[in-house]
């Protein structure tokens, strides 16, 4: 059952990661085509999950300052002196949160041990560790690609930059399980075999966007 699952996610992370990477890169209309899909599909989801509670409004507004948190990266901060590197910090986001669900999804497998939380069963001490691990060695990977940035180290300040992301996007990922607990179901939808809903798949994602944002907006990212 564990390698069936295993082969479903590995078969729709092959699709889905160059995708995204396709339209990231691209930037203009293509992005914003890529991303209101993403939006659209996602707030269903979350409809579907949340039509007979309290706080799905609350959900939508939140949704809606995610996406335009996701559109602001992309379009509006550079890390290089290029002028159309605008989508390397969202890339580098997406990556640490990417490498952060499949060191979590591999070390919790492999290692097991200690739950992480009642609210997601499935969240180890160890997958905790192993999502940090992967991110880190993910973003040195990338820091030294010349296609897209080259030569550059993780610094203190990056490391520091890299578990915040890492950490938000893990809290994002028992948060969304919490609240599939609440409405008692297991995934957001089934629209990507092996992984369940969009939403499933971008839990982390949707909180690590707006805390990053919130960062460049405050200016604290100079720290960075």
């Amino acid at each position: 059952m564990i390698n069936k699952e295993l082969k479903k996610r590995v078969l729709s992370s092959i699709v889905l990661i160059p995708l995204a990477l396709f339209f990231i890169v691209k930037g203009s209309f293509l992005f914003n085509f890529f991303i209101s899909i993403c939006f659209f599909i996602t707030c269903y989801e979350w409809h579907m999950m949340t039509r007979n509670k309290k706080y799905n409004l609350f959900g939508f507004i939140f949704l809606i300052f995610s996406f335009y948190s996701i559109y602001k990266l992309r379009n509006m901060f550079g890390i290089t002196s290029r002028t159309s590197d605008e989508y390397l910090w969202l890339l580098l986001i997406t990556i640490v949160c990417v490498s952060t669900d499949i060191g979590g999804y591999i070390f919790g497998k492999i290692f097991k041990g200690p739950k992480l939380t009642k609210f997601s069963p499935n969240k180890t001490y160890a997958g905790m560790i192993g999502g940090y691990f992967l991110s880190i060695i993910s973003i040195n990977i990338y820091l030294q690609n010349p296609y897209f940035i080259g030569g550059l180290e993780i610094t203190r300040q990056i490391f520091v930059f890299i578990i915040l992301i890492s950490s938000v996007s893990q809290l994002g990922d028992i948060i969304i399980s919490y609240f599939k607990r609440l409405s008692k179901i297991k995934d957001t939808g089934k629209i990507i075999p092996g992984h369940g809903g969009l939403l499933d798949r971008i839990d982390g994602m949707i909180f690590a966007f707006p805390f990053t944002y919130l960062i460049f907006i405050t200016n604290l990212h100079n720290y960075f």
